[in-house]
């Protein structure tokens, strides 16, 4: 459930850095901080987009946080609610992990997957396991294949690709029929082609 007062923003792509996109609306230009992977797979500037978006009121600040699935703006809301976790480490960790590949990563209990993440160390990252394995059923989707996602993350990163390669390279799979080694094979694919 969206508990936000502005839920979607559409409007044209005006600019975008590494953490945000700013989104012309009818004139207003809207900064909205957003994970790099969405700054990479919104679009081009010029284009009209829609992005998902998470309202936070601070003592000092307002930000708009954006996001192209519901599974990640849900994932944000809920990292948000951790101890210890605010906004920013929120889409830190969305940048290393999509919706998908953290509840695959939450479901193998992967202490080492978090402590990738650049501000999360051993005690913040098992603070995290712990606090999402209850939450996580209740707020998104966890994939079917999240062990199938496990086993062609493994194979990637033994072949020396980087964390973000192999999740790039995972996120670019759209068949979920295929077995793991296809699914590998696809990966590897997508790395090559780059």
């Amino acid at each position: 459930m969206v508990n936000t007062l502005i839920s979607a923003v559409t409007g044209k792509l005006t600019s975008k850095g590494p953490e945000y996109l700013d989104i012309d609306v009818s004139g207003i230009t809207l900064r909205i901080s957003t994970p790099t992977t969405t700054v990479e797979n919104i679009g081009d500037l010029g284009d009209t987009v829609k992005i998902l978006t998470s309202l936070q009121m601070r003592q000092d600040s307002i930000t708009l946080y954006g996001f192209i699935s519901e599974n990640d703006r849900n994932a944000f809301d809920t990292l948000i609610t951790i101890s210890g976790v605010g906004p920013r480490l929120a889409l830190a960790i969305l940048s290393t992990f999509d919706a998908s590949a953290l509840a695959a990563a939450v479901s193998a209990e992967d202490v080492n997957a978090f402590k990738s993440v650049s501000g999360v160390g051993t005690r913040t990252a098992n603070r995290i396991l712990l606090e999402l394995k209850g939450k996580m059923e209740q707020t998104w989707s966890i994939p079917a294949d999240a062990t199938e996602i496990d086993d062609v993350f493994d194979s990637l990163t033994a072949l020396g690709y980087s964390v973000q390669e192999a999740r790039e390279a995972i996120s670019s799979i759209n068949s979920p029929d295929l077995t793991t080694e296809e699914k590998i094979r696809m990966a590897l694919e997508h790395i090559t082609n780059r």
